[in-house]
């Protein structure tokens, strides 16, 4: 166990930030997810929300730029391809 306050602090703050990038990262699978199972009109809509959602995982770290940039490529082939 810390023995500081401040490690203590770090402690929570990690936690904090785990479950914010977990949340985060869980809600982005499941818009992907239900963009695969939409039908094509709908998927369209989606489209931008769901890139939009990637962006921001990457630009906070939560995924690496070529995972995000690999789903992008599959999930608008997906879209053109309905």
């Amino acid at each position: 166990m810390a023995n500081h306050k401040s490690a203590i602090k770090r402690i929570r703050q990690t936690e904090t930030a785990r479950l914010r990038n977990k949340l985060q990262h869980k809600t982005a699978r499941n818009a992907i997810k239900k963009l695969k199972e939409s039908s094509k009109k709908d998927a369209k809509k989606m489209l931008p929300s769901v890139l939009s959602m990637l962006d921001k995982l990457v630009k906070n770290n939560i995924i690496h730029k070529n995972k995000s940039a690999n789903l992008k490529s599959k999930m608008s082939k997906h879209v053109n391809n309905l």
